[in-house]
């Protein structure tokens, strides 16, 4: 959510960052907006006026009082008591257009950082930088889910029966690949000075509310049925909303944390041959850092987490490219994004495996997330990355280290976290 002073001294630069967006819908919404502003001044100022002449007025009757004045302090007892009930009647509709002009503000997408290229959608995002060096073997790489399945390491079949589509089972050695990359996160993101939060997965509307915008609720969040909590579709939701209606000291920050957690979604995105099996999913699990800091420092902030994300897949040896989100392709939160992608030497292309947003004060602003700077205090800026999913990342680390018999190189920063075992092979 935006300041809203922006609307009232900048309006053409809120609408030209809607524009960008490609979301020529919500320039009404700001029309609207502008309008139920000036209307909302205009009675909030009567209320103020009235809270003051009945301040004025208890004045006056206190010093008639005392100079026996009787007579001349009691009318003004009887316009007293008639000063809160108009105060009440006005407040109710003041109160009234402030939740409304909350509510479409929260519509409004935040500002787009000015380096961000246009585009409509994430056909039009821009690669920015290639790491490693893919490469396609002379020997056909299998597809992970004819692979695993043959090892006897991946059953959908049976995830099918008891949870339907877009849930699996992992099993032996490739169960513990998961859990070993998951591992190996948590310790590298700790040695970076990232504290470690294991958060409740779950979590209230208020708090989906502030995190994300309503249509990304919508069609990511999975709602418990009778009850205000949703589970959790990554992890950084919750480990923001830990800091709700907070005002951190300036020795507090910037708040570095590293999260893990299961992450449920019920979207599934494309369903084309290589969007089966493990790519597009209903639950996964996931090591994330989070950071929460002064505003000059939310853009120091994102390249050092975009670093720390590259440095993690070059130890696992997996190639990598950063690929900058268009303006289109940015969620309304987002001021700046940009998406890490593995490479597959089975598709020769890239494919998603993290992401990485400064949100600037989009989200502290809708939880009341502040820093007090001695001289006032301010909304604090937020930045998330993944650092790995998992099991997505399996795929880079089958595609990527498969050798021509289907056996699969353990990399050997993992090896200590799967019992020192160097390959998984096909069982006899």
């Amino acid at each position: 959510m935006i300041d809203i002073k922006l609307i009232r001294e900048n309006v053409e630069l809120v609408k030209d960052n809607i524009l960008r967006k490609f979301q020529d819908e919500k320039l009404a919404i700001v029309d609207k907006i502008v309008k139920l502003d000036v209307m909302w001044r205009k009675e909030k100022k009567k209320v103020d006026d009235l809270r003051s002449e009945r301040n004025k007025v208890s004045e006056d009757i206190n010093r008639l009082m005392k100079e026996g004045n009787k007579g001349e302090a009691k009318s003004l007892i009887v316009k007293a008591k008639e000063i809160p009930e108009k105060i009440d009647k006005i407040g109710r509709k003041v109160e009234k257009m402030g939740d409304e002009i909350k509510g479409l503000m929260m519509k409004i997408p935040n500002i787009i950082e000015g380096s961000v290229p246009k585009g409509k959608d994430d056909k039009e995002n821009v690669e920015i930088e290639v790491l490693g060096k893919p490469s396609v073997p002379s020997y056909e790489i299998f597809n992970h889910v004819e692979l695993m399945e043959k090892m006897g390491l991946l059953d959908l079949d049976s995830a099918r029966k008891t949870s339907g589509t877009g849930f699996y089972y992992l099993k032996g050695n490739l169960a513990r690949l998961h859990s070993a990359v998951l591992l190996f996160a948590k310790d590298f993101m700790i040695e970076k000075g990232f504290e470690y939060i294991i958060p409740p997965f779950m979590i209230r509307s208020d708090v989906v509310e502030g995190v994300m915008s309503s249509e990304e609720m919508n069609s990511m969040m999975y709602k418990i049925e009778g009850e205000d909590l949703y589970l959790i579709g990554t992890s950084e939701h919750s480990v923001i909303g830990m800091f709700k209606d907070r005002t951190l000291r300036k020795g507090e920050v910037p708040q570095m944390l590293t999260s893990y957690s299961p992450c449920f979604r019920k979207e599934r995105g494309a369903h084309g041959i290589e969007e089966k099996g493990l790519y597009r999913v209903h639950q996964f699990e996931k090591q994330e850092m989070v950071v929460i800091c002064e505003p000059e420092e939310s853009s120091k902030w994102y390249d050092k987490m975009l670093d720390f994300n590259v440095e993690f897949f070059k130890i696992l040896e997996v190639p990598v490219r950063k690929l900058e989100c268009c303006s289109g392709d940015l969620g309304d939160l987002k001021s700046k994004s940009c998406d890490i992608e593995a490479w597959s030497p089975r598709q020769k292309k890239y494919f998603e495996v993290g992401s990485c947003s400064n949100l600037t004060d989009a989200q502290a602003r809708r939880l009341g997330i502040r820093i007090n700077g001695g001289k006032g205090n301010y909304f604090a800026h937020t930045l998330n990355n993944t650092v790995v999913a998992s099991p997505r990342v399996l795929i880079a680390l089958i595609e990527n280290n498969q050798n021509k018999d289907g056996s699969i190189n353990i990399p050997k920063v993992l090896q200590p976290y799967i019992g020192g075992k160097k390959k998984i092979e096909m069982k006899n």
